[in-house]
């Protein structure tokens, strides 16, 4: 039976049509000899001739009534009230011609003939299409991915319209909160309370819950993924309802639960005249716009209305993406701005000054930097020179272009850093505040600095390593069981960064509230099970996905901090605070950028880490120094004799 009613549905759609006008022929003619033996109760008037005269002006009328609604233009399997209402008035004009004809061809029928006939006409012809529907969504959902609905609203009820008419998922039930609707029945799908869901795992061989909330907050929505976390499910979601809105996304795009979700923390709207107050009609300089928190204050300066808006990156590629991205960005929300692509390092003092004085910059993002542990720990040099000297270069070009205010993004690795890529941030930051406590340095230049966390998919990030690992099966991998740190997203890292910015007297270190650090461990496991998986370990050796630690990284912390000592002062703003930290006269911040850069040139390593030690960064290596170029130099100089001519060949090159 299956395979023949699949031939039927592979058959052309002539075909198809052509057979459907047979069906209904058969229908019609059905409909109105029953009518009359029904009303009759006798089979009489199969012999009457004028019986079939009165057939023969009804039928093909009939059928002409129904091919000019548009009857046999629907698609069976998507059939709906458009077709069903095609049917009642095809219906109701062949009854008004079958009474018509019978008066004009002194044809005899009962007085209730005609309404017989039109409820068999209505029954035949539109049930029929009804129940072939039916019977291909039944015959689709075996090779469909059976599903729960986590929401009956109408993002719920629009989901299941979508994924009924596509190939991958059949909806077997809503679960919903509101216990008013529990018992419900919505387009064919029930609405069920959770605690009915394990029936449906066991047998409706559920495999995953897509959950329909686009506006809910996301506390509620953490809620709601803890209880889902328990069960053998994997869970999707659909995008927020601000995406869909602004046509980043369509409602029925099923991804990857957000981390944001586990995290359970909903944003602060941000306040408009702190947005605007270094922005609004003023060209604005970001340095490391390719970067991810670069690119993502691009997007927030570019919604703020900036007469100009320079994008600053070292990498072509880098540059290439995310001015056409802007571009497109503008045009879509019709801001009219002009965006300048700028290749160049922030090493280079005379190429960023010369910019900055060129176009006239009244603002700067200085989000240019290494911020790798591993990759700066490794490449020692470049990491100081870049961090310390670019954020040197960057600000004194900034003085001399007369710029207005400097903001530069640090990180919470600059305080009681154990690597060098934190003890370089800590730098800039000294940096920074030597230059604003000079006055006669900074001249009318406000310098900030704003300190946060790990934002949830920047390059490097440990989510979308997680995610890939989980796809390939596993083993994810971790340094360390214990191993904590801060998250925000990318969008109101980029936010606050700009409203603190705005807060900036001269020097301010600013802290961003990043919330509860989260244990990677945990996250790890959160996706694990999210993704309808069980982790392996020794207490459950027949899970999917291990989790291994490798161990701590050179210069790799177990938890992060914000604060270099508790004295904190609130702002005018609920997720920005101040701190009062150790700062640096200018004196001796150039009497130690003299020293770094001579050791820097002669790639003196055990001078770079004595001076980085001695500056007030509070710098507290856990490892030797982990540099590639200065370790493999060491390596052959150190080799033993017999490797002699290996030392006088490296020493040649």
């Amino acid at each position: 039976m299956d395979s023949w009613f699949r031939a039927l549905l592979g058959a052309s759609r002539n075909q198809k049509r052509l057979l459907t006008l047979v069906l209904d022929s058969v229908f019609i003619v059905t409909a109105f000899w029953l009518a009359l033996i029904v009303r009759l109760d006798s089979i009489a008037p199969l012999t009457v001739t004028k019986n079939w005269l009165l057939l023969a002006i009804l039928l093909p009328v009939s059928l002409f009534v129904f091919v000019r609604l548009g009857l046999y233009r629907a698609v069976l399997r998507y059939v709906g009230a458009n077709a069903v209402g095609a049917v009642v008035l095809g219906t109701l004009v062949s009854t008004v011609v079958l009474v018509m004809a019978a008066f004009f061809t002194q044809t005899t029928i009962p007085r209730t003939m005609p309404i017989i006939y039109g409820w068999l006409m209505v029954l035949s012809l539109g049930g029929s299409r009804i129940l072939v529907r039916a019977l291909i969504w039944r015959l689709s959902a075996v090779t469909k991915t059976p599903v729960v609905i986590y929401g009956a609203g109408d993002a719920g009820r629009q989901l299941a319209t979508a994924l009924a008419t596509g190939p991958d998922y059949y909806v077997t039930a809503y679960l919903d909160d509101d216990s008013g609707k529990h018992g419900a029945i919505i387009q064919g799908i029930p609405v069920i309370p959770f605690n009915e869901i394990y029936n449906l795992i066991d047998k409706k061989r559920v495999k995953k819950v897509l959950l329909a909330l686009p506006s809910v907050p996301r506390s509620r929505r953490k809620e709601i993924l803890t209880k889902l976390e328990k069960l053998p499910l994997e869970v999707m979601t659909v995008p927020g309802m601000a995406d869909v809105i602004d046509g980043k996304a369509q409602l029925d795009e099923i991804k990857e639960v957000e981390i944001e979700d586990l995290l359970g923390r909903d944003p602060v709207t941000p306040k408009p005249e702190l947005m605007a107050a270094n922005i609004k009609d003023k060209v604005v300089m970001v340095t490391g716009a390719g970067g991810s928190i670069g690119s993502e204050l691009c997007r927030q300066i570019i919604l703020s209305g900036p007469n100009k808006l320079v994008l600053f990156e070292v990498s072509e590629f880098g540059l290439y993406s995310i001015e056409k991205e802007l571009n497109q960005l503008a045009l879509n929300k019709g801001v009219s701005l002009e965006i300048v692509p700028v290749i160049g390092s922030v090493q280079r003092v005379n190429r960023i000054e010369t910019c900055m004085k060129a176009f006239g910059v009244h603002t700067v993002y200085h989000a240019a930097a290494y911020k790798h542990v591993p990759l700066v720990e490794q490449n020692v040099v470049e990491g100081v020179r870049n961090n310390v000297f670019g954020t040197y270069y960057t600000a004194k070009a900034a003085i001399n272009a007369g710029v207005e205010t400097f903001v530069l993004i640090s990180t919470d690795k600059a305080v009681r850093p154990t690597n060098v890529m934190g003890a370089t941030k800590r730098m800039a930051e000294l940096v920074l505040q030597a230059l604003a406590e000079s006055k006669v340095t900074s001249k009318n230049t406000r310098f900030c600095m704003v300190r946060f966390g790990n934002v949830l998919g920047s390059s490097g990030s440990v989510v979308p390593l997680f995610r890939k690992q989980i796809k390939e099966g596993g083993p994810i991998t971790l340094t360390h069981k214990d191993i904590t740190r801060f998250f925000m997203t990318i969008p109101e890292a980029a936010q606050l960064v700009i409203q603190a910015g705005a807060m900036g007297k001269g020097g301010d270190v600013f802290v961003l509230d990043m919330g509860e650090s989260v244990k990677i461990k945990d996250l790890a496991t959160k996706m694990v099970h999210l993704s309808g998986l069980e982790v392996k370990s020794e207490s459950n050796p027949h899970g999917d996905i291990e989790i291994e630690c490798t161990g701590l990284r050179p210069g790799e912390k177990l938890y992060e901090e914000l604060l270099i000592g508790d004295n904190v002062e609130e702002t005018s703003h609920p997720r920005i605070m101040t701190a009062n930290e150790v700062k640096l006269p200018m004196a001796e911040l150039e009497s130690f950028m003299n020293a770094m850069d001579t050791a820097c040139h002669n790639f003196d390593h055990e001078l770079i880490r004595k001076l980085l030690l001695e500056a007030p960064t509070g710098f507290n290596p856990t490892d030797g120094i982990c540099d590639l170029v200065w370790n493999e130099k060491h390596q052959v100089l150190n080799a033993p004799q017999e490797d002699e001519k290996k030392v006088v060949n490296f020493r040649k090159l």
